[in-house]
């Protein structure tokens, strides 16, 4: 096998497998090549990645060690997404009666949530988390992509147990919107004594269900290292939530103007 054909395979198996350490047996063992040569290869590639800005390839020494992606973007390149993304969510059409912002299609989309999750990921990796938490539905997509940009699992919060996950605990919340009571519930099993959680959702008001999922996760004497929102509103400024990112910023929607005033969180750039 030639050495573009080897530097293209390998590319690829780390791209495919964010933050998992890939070892040099495997490469040379699959691709038919000494270690050397593999090496020279990932040499190759990590310049590639790192001049471009498509990631960080790092080599781990030690018996245990091998080769890891990690996708890391610049800020100018996170600025231009979450531009392009703002730009998108500012669309009229996206106004829902009642003065809600549409964006259900933003967060089931291949591209965005995995873009999304990358950022994300990128933020929070240094917090060392061993799972991602999210509420369903809407905030899936985004935690899937999020878990799989740090090679972790995800678990989801029910509103209501099911019977086909086992025992469940379950607690109570309220929203900080409406002051409404609501109900959460995660599976015994799916989440590990002493986790370290990142919550991810993908909106925020008054930061009820933020609470409420960090409240869950105490439940289980496990800890949380980050909370992070897609968009999280202007108002109320104080949040039931104090510590959280978010990449987006709604200030209001004026439904009879038909305009939506979204901005970049500045505090990230």
């Amino acid at each position: 096998m030639r050495r573009s054909e080897r530097i293209a395979l390998i590319s690829n198996t780390l791209s495919r497998n964010p933050n998992k350490i890939i070892s040099l047996n495997h490469f040379s063992q699959w691709l038919g090549a000494a270690k050397s040569s593999i090496s020279e290869d990932i040499d190759i590639i990590k310049k590639a990645y790192k001049n471009s800005g498509q990631g960080d390839i790092a080599t781990i020494p030690g018996a245990a060690g091998g080769v890891r992606y990690r996708a890391k973007r610049s800020l100018d390149d996170i600025n231009a997404f979450l531009h392009d993304l703002s730009e998108v969510l500012r669309d009229q059409k996206r106004i829902i009666p009642g003065g809600y912002l549409y964006m259900t299609d933003i967060m089931f989309s291949p591209e965005y949530s995995s873009t999304i999750g990358e950022i994300f990921a990128q933020i929070f990796i240094d917090k060392g988390p061993s799972h991602v938490l999210t509420v369903e539905t809407k905030g899936i997509p985004i935690a899937l992509m999020t878990a799989r940009a740090l090679n972790v699992p995800m678990v989801v919060a029910r509103r209501d147990s099911r019977v086909t996950e086992g025992p469940s605990v379950g607690i109570s919340y309220v929203s900080g919107s409406g002051q409404k009571i609501h109900n959460m519930s995660l599976a015994k099993r799916a989440l590990p004594e002493n986790s370290r959680v990142l919550i991810i959702d993908d909106f925020m008001k008054g930061g009820g269900t933020a609470q409420g999922m960090t409240e869950l996760v105490g439940e289980f004497k496990a800890q949380v290292v980050g909370v992070a929102m897609v968009i999280a509103t202007a108002v109320p400024k104080e949040k039931l939530v104090s510590d959280f990112t978010t990449l987006l910023v709604l200030e209001g929607i004026d439904a009879q103007k038909g305009e939506i005033n979204i901005s970049i969180n500045e505090q990230l750039m």
